[in-house]
């Protein structure tokens, strides 16, 4: 997924960033054929965006999921909830031996 620009969009440069010479053979040898260094890179990028974008959208959800909960008093304390999925483990565990 390559963007296109047109005229009326202006371009900025992401910093060069110093890496061992390492990585940089390593990152040239999954290139793909007719992809530039700069295409993964700004590849790369846009991924990165993307999933910080989604995990900080993720966490503000859970945690307005969880004010919600507790100001409605429909609520199972974290303790009480993993007490009950190892009872259920214990209880399945005697179960499969028989």
């Amino acid at each position: 997924m390559h963007m296109r620009y047109d005229s009326s969009m202006k371009t900025a440069t992401i910093p060069a960033v110093r890496v061992e010479s390492a990585l940089r053979d390593e990152v040239e040898s999954l290139l793909r054929d007719g992809e530039t260094l700069s295409q993964f890179v700004e590849q790369s990028v846009r991924t990165a965006v993307r999933q910080r974008r989604d995990q900080d959208e993720f966490v503000a959800r859970g945690l307005a999921a969880l004010a919600a909960a507790r100001q409605s008093g429909d609520y199972i304390d974290a303790d009480v909830a993993i007490a009950d999925l190892q009872r259920r483990l214990d209880a399945a565990r005697i179960k499969a031996r028989g």
